[in-house]
């Protein structure tokens, strides 16, 4: 590994060991800011919502500026134990690829340029965003977003664990959490009467045989359920959450229109069926002729990987669902993500820092 690469690491790992649940990413995001500073990057905050940015300017005022943006937050409850293990290709612990390396990254691209004396024409942005992961609904990223509008060069959105792919097409998400509601009473005495947790079991059934097609592929996950008080209880009330994605926008409101249906009907007498939706990711894409798509899978090829262009549920929806442009690109290959034993590859991070450094060097010459 080359002292980037090692430097970049050691930094995931600093970064992996401050706990970043989504909806608590504050001491991770505070972390960075105190990193921004110490690097003496302009313009350094943090909004309202915990998203942290600077400003490394460009020799061009005028020039449009590039984003570059990784999400803090993991899927870990603050009790996980973050410990790290370290092996000889590979460190392994929760949370490192997904995504302490993609917000290291950022320093990586920094130090870089720095290096090698690099004064790049556009500003870049560096961002590290909240809210990417479960119920965050991708908050961090509409904000940002919001902030910077449709007027720059687009947005490069890192994650940890991508080498090799570029995301250009956002996949469209809706999520709900679906609640049963009964009398409840006793498993003997009140036999016969509806159970919350019978009812939303039997729903849950009717949901999953729905057929989805292979073709945009579709799918349908129950990521969690639960319910009732005691095993000799009629439970009074039940509740899971239900993920629905598609790659077409179209088959995904067919979807949607069939859940609904059903959960429409599902109620009775002594029964009450209600759903909330908890969570949405609207869908979009760019053309793979665009010409930040063209350039990332260029920068990729050139460090000898084989270069694939993917859809996928990221940071990346907010901006592309409104027509402005942006690709996820990785700085490793590694496996186990949203795992404890999600482990990172050492040997290709000085490839994928490589191609994400070329990226934002390049992006801006016909600015």
């Amino acid at each position: 590994m080359t002292d980037l690469s090692n430097r970049v690491l050691n930094l995931a790992i600093q970064i992996q060991q401050i706990p970043a649940p989504t909806f608590a990413e504050g001491p991770r995001g505070e972390f960075v800011r105190d990193l921004f500073l110490k690097e003496k990057l302009k313009d350094i905050s943090m909004d309202s919502l915990g998203n942290v940015f600077a400003r490394l300017p460009g020799k061009q005022k005028k020039a449009r500026e590039l984003v570059v943006t990784a999400h803090l937050d993991t899927v870990f409850p603050p009790s996980i134990n973050l410990q790290i293990k370290k092996e000889a290709e590979r460190v392994v612990a929760p949370g490192i690829g997904d995504n302490s390396l993609g917000v290291a990254a950022l320093f990586g691209i920094l130090w870089s340029l720095r290096k090698r004396g690099i004064l790049l024409k556009h500003d870049v942005w560096f961002v590290a965003n909240v809210g990417e992961e479960g119920l965050g609904d991708l908050r961090g990223m509409r904000g940002v977003v919001e902030r910077f509008g449709r007027d720059g060069i687009g947005f490069l959105v890192l994650e940890g664990l991508a080498l090799g792919h570029v995301y250009h097409r956002a996949i469209g998400v809706k999520r709900y959490r679906i609640t049963a509601r009964t009398a409840g009473g006793h498993s003997w005495s009140d036999y016969g009467q509806p159970s919350a947790v019978h009812e939303l079991a039997a729903l849950v059934t009717q949901l999953t045989a729905i057929r989805l097609p292979r073709e945009p592929r579709t799918t349908m996950n129950i990521g969690t359920i639960g319910g009732g008080t005691g095993i000799n209880v009629l439970a009074a009330e039940a509740k899971c959450e239900l993920d629905l994605r598609s790659e077409d926008p179209t088959t995904l409101s067919k979807l949607v229109h069939q859940v609904e249906d059903i959960l429409v009907k599902a109620s009775r007498e002594g029964v009450k069926i209600m759903a909330e939706v908890i969570g949405e990711r609207p869908a979009g894409e760019i053309p793979a002729e665009h010409e930040i798509v063209q350039l990332a899978l260029k920068c990729t090829q050139e460090q000898g990987l084989d270069a694939v262009l993917t859809a996928g549920s990221t940071d990346a929806n907010i901006p592309l669902s409104e027509g402005i442009p942006a690709v996820v690109m990785g700085i490793t290959t590694g496996g186990g993500a949203h795992t404890v034993n999600e482990f990172i590859e050492l040997k290709p991070i000085e490839k994928g820092m490589n191609s994400v450094v070329s990226f934002v060097e390049r992006v801006g010459e016909r600015q």
